[in-house]
């Protein structure tokens, strides 16, 4: 039976005491709000869009390959505090922390057309005039007479209605030649009196990439009285064709006298033009209203899948909208006729599975692709095999992966715990051995010279002396990050990947594999400087480099040596004894998280001690929520004996999100940081991305309803309940799945596939739960004691 010595427990009341004192966590109480209604209803697609949250608020349906939205000026597309928007482009990466997309900008306009720069003939707009829901944009334009602009969306196209004053020169712009990226070149056709068909070729994202091409086709829902196309800044009427390598487009214009309504739909492909009119014809036939619609009823299915109970209405609306947004990615890449662009560059044609793309593996791998094979096994499925098919087609698996070209923006391994994170929750049945030829050739190699890919680029000095190098001022020999400049967290994320894979070679029957990869997943202490107590960079020479300060270290990605610290979560046990035990680290967990401040001013502590900046990583000690490697931290208390502290900080994080445009804490980043708050509010969190492994805390709702996919999960539901729980009442008093009583503070997806409901009963105190010294996830990978084999039962009905 676990303990808590009574010298913890007084120490805990004191805690308490100063807990109750001041403000209490300032998550809502859980308060009995009957669900009724839609759940489309509580989304507010415009959180994230302030402040570098860099979501957008336009219309999309779940996983779809377009996403048709307004850009304002914003670099990633929409800006909640501009007042003006340039037009409503198809293509958009919610959350990204670089320009990327904006693809086909199309705009409303009256009268002559004497300015070809989108900036120039921006619309005004209020957001008095606005509204947003899942699946439909509204917005009524203050310039050009007052036009009102409604957007909706299909999987491949998107829908739009403009209603004009009354005027014979109505137009609608359709700009090719400017985005939220590079634009190389573009062409333009009129093929007929309601249809234009154009090509656009982009590239870049945060640095230069490879081109890509995007093909459109547009068509009204009746004629237009005349058209033209413009070059720079010469506008030809009539003109039926032009390409060009600057800024460039095509218009078309109507007579809205007497009919003030012109819808028009755009479909995309990044085959070819044909591919584009497949999809217009498959899906582009619906009106605008039964396009919403239907639209609306995606989202609607797609957000039942959570039925949460309890909350006031701003929890929940804040709790949905991030659920939203955790299916907006990764998204569609092939036709309705299974074509797609590999990474080759040629087409290929996708048999028996969706082909996806957009992979910002370094951000998802650690919360969304759980929550996806969760919620969305199917889909997360074929995912996994569009990955599996670009390292068929390209040679290589990919880093962050955007249309059809490798941008080698991050750094690590990032596709690694992605692949094995599949495997584990039984999504890569019938692939498994494809999967790990991959991975292997990934973990062990270096793409050549004439690849793409960067992977995992500082390999070669990582195999020879268990550790990447940090080298300042190497020169990049592709475009992209490079590893090298962050050497100190490459090694991190390499022991992780190496862990993760360590235990699908074991499972598979690799043994040799297996024994190499774990030892190499204890990598991680060769960077450990037993001077200071940290993690530090080293030299190509193997000497520590960059200030000892650990608040100050060099070679970190996004972030410093107090951040990465606890990106362990192989052998969080070996961590915690390096840097002296539990109660050492203990120490430093609550010094990392200012724990004592917390408990005085939870929202305070997080958004002032806290949160700096969205894009301000470095020269810092303490927690930051707002981005990726720190996402797991909370979660180490779990290791420390110490559960209800995870609960305190997680609680207390949970205030940055909030229901309004400023509540998202930094990049949304495809659905990470939302599927970070869906995650921690329902209480079951991955804290070993690549493995099986969740992570308990308590939930901030008194019942949770999963729907689940009865392929992957025979008894097709799971529900959490924690009844009474609160901002005061949150600590876990004990735990029971399907009536047994659990001290363990994990599940394994086998746990979820064979139960039914996790019951926590919670209270005002602490307690003993989940405090034994056998009550923590296990080391993973590291051929330390850990669960061996998979299970049978676990693949039991999943889709081969």
């Amino acid at each position: 039976m676990p303990w808590l010595s009574r010298t913890r427990l007084r120490a805990a009341g004191a805690v308490l005491a100063t807990a109750l004192i001041g403000s209490a966590l300032a998550v809502p109480a859980a308060r009995a709000e009957p669900p009724g209604g839609p759940l489309t209803d509580l989304v507010n697609p415009f959180i994230g869009s302030q402040k570098d949250g860099n979501t957008y608020p336009g219309a999309a349906v779940p996983f779809g390959m377009v996403q048709l939205s307004p850009d304002t000026g914003h670099y990633s597309g929409y800006g909640y505090d501009d007042d003006h928007i340039r037009g409503f482009s198809s293509v958009h990466i919610s959350g990204v922390g670089c320009g990327l997309g904006g693809d086909l900008p199309v705009l409303p306009t009256t009268g002559d057309i004497t300015e070809t720069d989108y900036a120039k003939y921006a619309a005004g707009y209020r957001h008095d005039d606005e509204s947003a829901r899942p699946g439909y944009y509204r917005v009524g334009l203050t310039s050009y007479g007052g036009i009102t602009a409604e957007l909706t969306a299909t999987a491949r196209t998107g829908k739009q209605r403009y209603t004009f004053p009354a005027t014979e020169k109505a137009n609608v712009l359709l700009n090719t030649g400017q985005s939220l990226h590079k634009t190389v070149s573009t062409r333009v056709e009129v093929l007929d009196s309601r249809t234009i068909r154009t090509a656009i070729t982009g590239r870049g994202f945060c640095q230069d990439t490879k081109p890509y091409t995007v093909y459109t086709i547009t068509r009204f829902d009746r004629p237009f009285t005349s058209y033209g196309t413009w070059d720079g800044d010469k506008v030809t009427a009539g003109s039926k064709e032009s390409t060009a390598t600057g800024r460039h487009g095509a218009y078309a214009r109507f007579d809205t006298r007497t009919d003030r309504t012109v819808e028009a739909t755009t479909a995309l492909s990044h085959v070819d033009a044909a591919g584009a009119a497949r999809n217009l014809r498959a899906e582009g036939g619906s009106s605008f209203d039964r396009t919403k619609t239907a639209a609306d009823s995606a989202w609607e299915r797609r957000l039942g899948l959570v039925k949460a109970r309890g909350g006031d209405r701003t929890l929940r609306r804040t709790f949905y909208s991030s659920l939203y947004r955790s299916f907006l990615a990764p998204n569609i890449g092939s036709d309705v006729d299974g074509r797609y662009t590999g990474w080759d560059q040629r087409t290929h044609r996708a048999q028996g599975f969706t082909y996806y793309q957009n992979w910002s593996l370094w951000d998802t791998y650690r919360t969304q692709a759980q929550l996806l094979a969760l919620l969305a096994p199917g889909e997360s499925r074929d995912m996994a095999l569009s990955v599996l098919r670009i390292a068929k087609e390209s040679g290589w698996l990919p880093k962050w992966g955007y249309g059809t070209v490798e941008t080698n923006i991050m750094t690590g391994d990032p596709v690694t715990p992605f692949l094995t994170n599949a495997y584990q929750q039984g999504l890569l049945r019938g692939h498994e051995e494809e999967a790990y030829a991959a991975l292997k050739k990934n973990t062990d190699g270096v793409p050549p010279t004439d690849s793409p890919a960067v992977g995992r680029e500082a390999n070669a000095p990582y195999l020879k002396d268990g550790f990447a190098p940090y080298i300042k001022g190497r020169p990049h020999s592709k475009p992209g990050d490079s590893d090298f400049d962050h050497g100190a967290s490459a090694t991190l994320e390499y022991a992780l990947s190496d862990a993760m894979l360590a235990q699908m070679a074991r499972d598979l029957g690799h043994g040799e594999d297996a024994d190499r990869y774990a030892a190499r997943a204890q990598n991680y202490r060769r960077i450990f400087d037993g001077s200071t107590g940290f993690f530090r960079a080293r030299d190509a020479q193997g000497a520590f480099t960059g200030p000892a300060d650990p608040a100050k270290s060099e070679g970190f990605h996004e972030g410093t040596s107090w951040q990465y610290q606890w990106l362990v979560p192989q052998d969080l046990p070996g961590m915690l004894r390096l840097i002296g035990g539990r109660d050492k680290a203990d120490e430093r967990l609550d010094a990392f998280f200012a724990y004592q401040k917390l408990l005085t001013d939870p929202e305070k502590t997080a958004r002032e001690v806290w949160v700096n900046g969205p894009y301000d990583y470095y020269n810092a000690d303490k927690y930051n929520p707002q981005n990726e490697p720190d996402l797991i931290a909370p979660y180490t208390y779990l290791s420390t004996g110490r559960p209800w502290k995870t609960t305190d900080v997680v609680h207390a994080a949970l205030t940055l999100f909030t229901d309004a445009p400023s509540g998202m804490t930094g990049n949304d980043d495809l659905g990470t940081m939302s599927a970070w708050m869906v995650l921690s509010s329902i209480g079951v969190f991955p804290v070993q991305p690549g493995t099986d492994s969740w992570g308990l805390s308590t939930p901030v709702f008194d019942r949770v309803d999963l729907t689940l996919d009865r392929r992957y999960f025979p008894s097709g539901h799971f529900t959490v309940t924690a009844p009474g729980t609160s901002a005061t009442d949150r600590y876990v008093q004990s735990v029971h799945l399907d009536g047994a009583g659990r001290d363990r503070t994990y599940l394994t997806t086998g746990d979820l596939r064979a139960g039914r409901e996790l019951a926590f009963a919670v209270g005002p105190k602490p307690s003993s739960w989940g405090t034994g010294d056998e009550a923590a996830p296990p080391p993973v990978g590291t051929g330390r004691p850990a669960r061996q084999g998979r299970p049978a039962e676990w693949d039991a009905g999943a889709a081969g």
